[in-house]
């Protein structure tokens, strides 16, 4: 009875030190990682400092949860020997469980070769707007987390999507380097074009030029073509650069004083008519 009660102490401790030694390790491992990545990434040329840190973060992600994943089997398989368990054996007859499993795994399989491309090939990183086509369905949002197996993703309605890596067919990024902003705007057809022209210029040189804004316009809204003649009206496009994922705020913002500015120099945005035709009795 006293060998066994030692024993069962003896391994108590064994496991409780085992355990020490892996968070311990896994501690380390995990600011050592920060920092390796965040060397390699740097060695990189980005177009900002914000993808820098973006691609830092998706990496160091992905490598943390990999660490963590080999440790703990690592820990596992210690314990099991400490225990004094074949672990042999068990190797054994999961070898053949496993060759029964696997013909059910290859869509796991499928799922981890796509993520290490999405990774290797900066598809996209945490914080990207992406959309991704997936199912049949294209599934958009913002990047949250990013594993070897699947993509989270928060929509604009604050739906969380979960999507295999292999699931997804064409990667649409909205916010890669930079995004351009296009502007469809019409005029009534008795409108004097050069003068729309010019006020359309001047609203995109000043915006640019905004304390709040100039920061993320890379290139000034500006007019780039009469685009098509409509029912209505004269239809022209607009166009300029901006940081990744401010398209959205810049083109609100040019709408705005696009129409404050159309006010002030009688320049019509024509509205939907219908013409109504009375039957003669």
């Amino acid at each position: 009875m006293q060998n066994s009660t030692d024993f069962f102490h003896y391994t108590f401790v064994q496991i409780v030190l085992t355990l020490a030694v892996v968070i311990v390790v896994q501690i380390i491992l995990r600011e050592s990682i920060y920092r390796i990545v965040a060397g390699m990434v740097r060695g990189h040329k980005h177009a900002s400092r914000q993808e820098e840190l973006q691609r830092e973060k998706t990496l160091a992600g992905v490598f943390k949860a990999a660490l963590a994943v080999t440790l703990w089997t690592i820990a596992v398989v210690v314990i099991l020997y400490q225990l004094h368990i074949n672990v042999a054996a068990l190797l054994t007859g999961a070898g053949l469980v496993g060759v029964l499993v696997g013909f059910g795994a290859q869509n796991a399989i499928k799922d981890y070769l796509a993520g290490v491309f999405v990774l290797a090939e900066n598809q996209y990183r945490i914080g990207d707007i992406v959309t991704l086509y997936a199912g049949g369905a294209n599934i958009g949002g913002v990047v949250e987390e990013i594993t070897l197996r699947i993509t989270k993703l928060r929509d604009a309605d604050g739906n969380l999507h979960t999507v295999p890596n292999g699931s997804g067919g064409v990667v649409t990024n909205r916010s890669f380097n930079f995004a351009n902003v296009n502007i469809d705007v019409g005029v009534a057809y008795d409108s004097d074009l050069d003068k729309v022209r010019a006020v359309i210029d001047e609203v995109g040189i000043a915006q640019a030029g905004d304390e709040d804004l100039k920061s993320v316009i890379l290139e000034p809204i500006h007019f780039l073509r009469l685009d098509a003649f409509g029912d209505r009206a004269v239809m022209l496009r607009a166009t300029g650069k901006v940081q990744p994922a401010k398209q959205w705020e810049v083109a609100g913002d040019f709408r705005m004083r696009l129409k404050k500015a159309f006010d002030a120099n009688h320049i019509t945005i024509p509205l939907p008519q219908v013409v109504v035709h009375q039957a003669k009795k």
